[in-house]
Formats: structure tokens, sequence, C-alpha cells
């Protein structure tokens, strides 16, 4: 047995999940990351992916996997980097356990992210948003169902995950209204919510049954997937285009809506800490994309600077200015 077998099983029971606590989806990305990554080197290698040793993944090895997912595969460069985060933690962490193979890791180590160009956020307008929250047929039960979700997800801003996973315990609408939910990095978050929310959730809910758990369910009473959520989306995006034409130029997604709500505070004038708050950002920086994203804040920017090619003024009052002045004293 070569060493890379007993280091990389120790890496996934050891530090992600005994060390790091590292969730299950973060468990999945790197499993499918290092699955990826050893078929490619054994190919390279023409070996078995058991027999691979930490030697043999190289640099350059590396290097023509990445290459490999972007060319081959078609992935962004935003999953190229979240690959190369993969093999950098395991990387990081071989470091204490085979010092024999320092030179091959710290140039593994050495291989940067990949600087990419960020897409424009896609978000829908006021007229927008009440078009698609009145596409949802109220007569049938997905109909209602969908209504409340698309109302929930506007206004609190929740992730499709969180969206999904949200039990009828989660959403407390007497006093102090609110809806509790577990984000990203498994931190709880409570998110307020508005009279129009509130009314809508209070007429939903009433019509669910008695034993339901799941705030949002399918048919069988399971929760919804992601697939299936942005498929309804999709289809009410395309009902409300009818009404509002500009939706049909847009590609409106699941995490166009947290969008949406992330604007709908910035134009309200919410200071962007609170609004990473509400978010569930990790750091205020992530918020700084929206205010990139929305030209009337720049616009209101530009609106108080001096046109250019004028010089400093300096307030010169007249006489009758000076003596209404000095009379109001």
């Amino acid at each position: 047995m070569t060493a890379l077998a007993p280091a990389l099983q120790a890496f996934f029971t050891t530090r992600l999940t005994g060390q790091y606590g590292a969730s299950q989806h973060t468990v999945a990305a790197y499993r499918d990351t290092w699955r990826m990554f050893l078929r490619f080197a054994a190919d390279a290698a023409g070996t078995a992916p058991q027999r691979l040793d930490l030697s043999a993944l190289t640099a350059q090895t590396v290097s023509d996997f990445l290459a490999h997912l972007e060319a081959v595969r078609g992935n962004s460069v935003a999953t190229r980097n979240a690959r190369l985060a993969a093999i950098h933690s395991f990387f990081a962490y071989a470091a204490f356990c085979h010092p024999e193979h320092a030179a091959t890791i710290s140039q593994v180590m050495a291989i940067p992210s990949k600087r990419h160009r960020r897409t424009d956020l896609t978000y829908l307008t006021p007229e927008e948003a009440d078009a698609l929250l009145a596409a949802p047929d109220p007569a049938t039960k997905a109909g209602r169902r969908d209504h409340a979700m698309l109302q929930l997800a506007i206004t609190a801003g929740l992730r499709v995950s969180e969206l999904t996973a949200i039990s009828t315990s989660d959403i407390h609408l007497g006093h102090a209204p609110h809806v509790a939910c577990t984000g990203k990095g498994r931190k709880n978050r409570i998110t307020p919510l508005d009279r129009p929310t509130v009314a809508v959730l209070r007429q939903y809910v009433a019509t669910l049954p008695a034993a339901t758990q799941i705030l949002f369910p399918t048919r069988s009473g399971t929760p919804m997937s992601r697939d299936a959520v942005a498929a309804r989306l999709t289809l009410h995006a395309t009902t409300a285009s009818a009404a509002c034409p500009s939706l049909a130029s847009k590609k409106v997604t699941p995490h166009s809506l947290r969008h949406t709500c992330a604007m709908r505070l910035l134009t309200a004038g919410i200071d962007s800490t609170v609004i990473a708050l509400w978010m569930g950002h990790e750091s205020v920086e992530t918020t700084q994309v929206y205010l990139h994203a929305d030209m009337a804040i720049k616009q209101a920017a530009l609106d108080r600077t001096a046109p250019t090619g004028t010089g400093p003024g300096r307030y010169k009052p007249d006489d009758d200015n000076l003596l209404a002045f000095l009379q109001a004293l």
C-alpha cells in the first residue's frame, strides 16, 4: 500500500469530519474532486488509482487536471478554483504527515487560484417581483405553496437549501414574526418577516394538514429538491413574462430571489453590515458586490460631485441676505 491511500482516508475521517466538523456538502464536494483527480492521475500515469503515491501527484499533474476541467468538462473558473481548494486542503494536511514529500507538496500548494470575471447580478425590479408573485395559481395546492415560497424567498433572502429545509416550527407568525434557518457553515440565522409575508404564510399554513412538518413539501410530503424549486420558478417566470415582458430577458433562478432581497434592502438605505447579517454572509466584503450592481447608488454619488471643468465656488452673501440675517437675530 502506498502512502497516499491512508493519508487520504485520514484526511476525510480525521481532518474534515473529526477536527474541522465539515458539513456533508463540503465532504461530498471534496470527495467528488478527489474521485475525478485520482482517475485523471491514474490515466496519466498508466496505473490503477490504488497504486498511486504522493510523489505521482506533482504540480504538473494538478495543473493538467485543472486545465482538463475547463477545456474538456467545460467547468467554470469558479468550479476550477473550488476543485483546487479541495486539493490544497489535502496537501496542507499531508505536509504534516509526510514531510518526506515536502518538495512535491510545496509545489502543489504554490498553484494559485485563477482570477475570473464576475458575472452581473440578476435581480428583479419591484414590478418584476410583483408579476412573479402573481403568477402561481391560488386555486391549486401547488400554486398556494409556490406563492408562499416565492414570497418568503424574496422577503427573507434565503438560500435554496435553507428554503427547502424549513419546517413549520421554524416560522413564528405571532409577536415579532420571524423565520429561523440553518445557513451556510451550519450557522443559525433569524430573519424578521414583514406584514405581507406574515399574511401570506398564515393563509398558507392554515391549508396544511396538522401533521405536516415540512413547510414546502412535495406531493409525497418530502422536502423539495433544488431542481424542483428551480423548475417551478422557471415555470412561473415564463407565466409572469406575459404581464411583465422584461422578465423574458432575465434568467430567473432561486439565487436571483436572494439577490432581489439584498437589492431591496440596499435601495431602502440599509447599511451593508446589516445586509450582511440579514443574508448570512461570512464577511461584509461579500455584500459589497450589491453596491457595484446598483446604478442608482452610483448616480447619487455622481450627483453630489462638481461637474468637470468648473472651479471651486465660494458663498458670497449679498447685502439683502446679510440684512435679513441680522434682522433674524
